[in-house]
């Protein structure tokens, strides 16, 4: 593996407050990032971080990456919907059907999250974040697969996921059609490379990126897009 994921970033009006959001229904601790903004640490599944960078720009469509939270019992399902809610989240309707079992929820500035039922077999073991569940094709999913060396643990009817070989979250696609993008997305991946950046960038582009232009939210990063056009950063070490 030759980058690793480092965060999962949203942009956020209040960074601070969206990541008090989150430690609160997470229980993650709340640290000062060093690459600008607010994040959340890992946790004993799953070691990316989950980070809040400062955005003036509104959110006006359905994030094409959510997050999709594992509930252990049907009472811890209600636990974690109902402090979500007290936490200053909402129910939202993305078009799920009257009989889901999984819960649709937004973050007090409107990123959509699913609480998944409990019983779950495909996220059994994940962690409270099961699933970082992306907008994508297969292609972006056997992509990212070499992109981080991580195995397919799902490939059927279009649908992908990954998983890294140490367990955690699984990151997820869930196959055509795609959800207009809307402008630049408010959530995005971030990587590190974990020897020479510019061999790493030259690396993903051969295995199907493409540039994206400037930076996110420092001029030195490098923005590519994976085969569905979905942004991510290569971070700039540190």
């Amino acid at each position: 593996m030759a980058v690793h994921l480092y965060a999962v970033s949203l942009d956020a009006g209040d960074p601070r407050r969206l990541a008090r959001f989150w430690s609160g229904v997470l229980g993650r601790e709340i640290l000062d990032d060093p690459r600008e903004g607010v994040a959340l640490g890992g946790d004993a599944h799953s070691d990316f971080r989950i980070r809040f960078l400062p955005s003036d720009v509104p959110k006006t469509v359905q994030n094409r990456i959510h997050f999709d939270l594992t509930s252990a019992s049907p009472q811890a399902q209600r636990d974690t919907v109902d402090r979500a809610l007290t936490l200053g989240g909402q129910h939202i309707d993305i078009g799920q059907g009257p009989d889901d079992d999984q819960v649709v929820l937004a973050d007090p500035e409107g990123n959509e999250f699913c609480v998944i039922e409990a019983g779950n077999n495909f996220l059994a073991g994940c962690g409270p974040v099961g699933a970082v569940n992306c907008d994508g094709t297969r292609a972006a999913g056997l992509f990212w697969s070499e992109a981080l060396g991580w195995p397919l643990v799902w490939d059927q009817d279009e649908e992908t996921a990954i998983q890294s070989p140490r367990g955690g979250a699984k990151v997820t696609w869930s196959g055509p059609p795609l959800m207009s993008s809307g402008g630049r997305d408010r959530v995005h991946l971030d990587l590190v490379a974990d020897g020479d950046r510019d061999a790493e960038v030259d690396r993903l582009l051969a295995l199907g990126a493409t540039r994206a232009g400037t930076g996110r939210h420092t001029a030195d990063d490098v923005v590519l897009a994976d085969p569905d056009g979905t942004e991510f950063c290569l971070l700039t070490p540190r």
